[in-house]
């Protein structure tokens, strides 16, 4: 009995030591490998949350600054003097004697060209003539006349007195009216032949050719000999010659639909001509079209230009017509103006509610930088200057916009985390 308790005590000893002694290994290490689990999960998730953080858009920035602005409109043209006349035959003939050489300069009234004149004073010398037996014709008429209205009186007399018929009497008033006739018609063909006479003359006049101004021959395209033709109505006639007045110098450009609009009577502009590239040579603008120039038809182009004439100032001796030549029409200009350039301008859809649907509108503005990031500011633009635009409502001097570059600005939004960068100099 003594032995069991005993037995009893060491057992119970040796449990409560059990319960008092460490763990076993095997556990500890399991515990180890959760805790290393959780804290690998910890770094795979801030590690994540690194990641996803925005990364800044890097972009081009200029601030806003006040500029003088020159608002102009470039096109291509041509010089031309104001006065150019091109001398047609108007009637067909030989060309029998030439009185001057191109690029000699010549007074109104000078002699230019002859054709050959014979038929033409042949023509007239027949009119002459016809005229002068029509004339004599006239003469006998009327003579025939006066004899038959003297009869006549005569005739009515006698049948007053009852010594002749009703018959004689009406014979004699036929008579009489049969010369009267003859007279008129006789007069009717002089008239006739005195018309042919002096068309004739107009004509054999036409082929005599004198200056009708002042001014230089700038092109001669015919030689003696040579036969003028004129004009039909598909085919145009001879130009014999061309002669212009380089006193006064003006310049056709054509100018786009466009812009167009915006030129005005009276605006100055500035010419470079491609022969003389050292000058620059003022003008002001005389001429608008009031509608568009015929398009080629070899032309592809779907938009239309009209032409536009520039007056120069003070043309140099050494202009030809002719000559390639560029025009600058300013057509506004302003001083101490708000300006960014072009390139900061997007447009952007934007929703709004009307009474019953959802519209998208477009709306022009800028994004500028603010706190590190972009925002969109909708402006109101002014007139356009070379690379810079002006902007009349929107934006503040010293505000940064960003001005590209264009692949950022497209897919720029609202509230983006950008990276400004100042423009370099060399990119201005």
């Amino acid at each position: 009995m003594r032995y069991r308790i005993i037995w009893r005590r060491k057992m119970k000893a040796l449990r409560t030591r059990s319960l008092d002694s460490p763990r076993p290994k095997g556990k500890r290490k399991k515990i180890i490998l959760i805790s290393l689990l959780g804290f690998l999960v910890a770094l795979i998730a801030i590690a994540s949350l690194t990641s996803q953080k925005e990364k800044p858009i890097r972009v081009t920035v200029e601030k806003v600054s006040v500029h003088n602005l020159t608002s102009t409109i470039s096109a291509p043209g041509e010089v031309k003097p104001k006065k150019n006349i091109n001398i047609s035959a108007h009637v067909p003939g030989r060309i029998t004697k030439i009185g001057v050489v191109e690029g000699q300069a010549v007074k109104a009234g000078d002699f230019l060209l002859k054709l050959d004149s014979a038929q033409y004073e042949a023509h007239a010398e027949r009119d002459k003539a016809l005229i002068q037996s029509y004339r004599s014709q006239l003469i006998q008429s009327e003579a025939r006349m006066k004899r038959e209205q003297n009869n006549y009186e005569r005739q009515r007399q006698l049948f007053s007195s009852q010594l002749i018929s009703q018959e004689q009497l009406e014979s004699a008033k036929v008579q009489f009216d049969i010369s009267r006739a003859e007279v008129q018609a006789i007069r009717h063909q002089i008239q006739q032949a005195e018309a042919s006479l002096k068309s004739t003359l107009d004509t054999l006049s036409k082929t005599v050719y004198n200056s009708p101004i002042d001014g230089i021959i700038t092109s001669l395209r015919v030689e003696e000999g040579e036969v003028a033709v004129i004009g039909t109505m598909n085919n145009p006639g001879t130009v014999l010659m061309t002669i212009a007045d380089l006193s006064e110098m003006e310049v056709e450009v054509e100018v786009d639909e466009t812009d167009v609009v915006g030129v005005k009577l009276g605006q100055p502009a500035e010419v470079r001509v491609d022969a003389l590239p050292k000058q620059l040579l003022n003008g002001t603008v005389t001429e608008i079209g009031s509608s568009a120039v015929p398009r080629r038809y070899d032309s592809q182009q779907e938009s239309r230009d009209f032409l536009i004439t520039i007056t120069l100032t003070d043309p140099p001796d050494t202009l030809r017509p002719g000559l390639s030549a560029s025009a600058d029409i300013i057509t506004a200009e302003k001083t101490g103006v708000l300006a960014i350039p072009i390139s900061a301008l997007v447009i952007r859809e934007k929703e709004t509610e009307s009474s019953s649907r959802t519209e998208s509108v477009e709306e022009e503005g800028v994004y500028v930088v603010e706190s590190g990031r972009a925002k969109f500011q909708p402006v109101t633009k002014g007139i356009m200057g070379g690379l810079l635009v002006e902007i009349s409502t929107g934006l503040q001097e010293g505000q940064e916009v960003i001005v590209g570059p264009f692949a950022s600005l497209r897919g720029l939004k609202d509230g983006m985390v950008v990276r400004p960068e100042a423009k370099p100099p060399h990119a201005k």
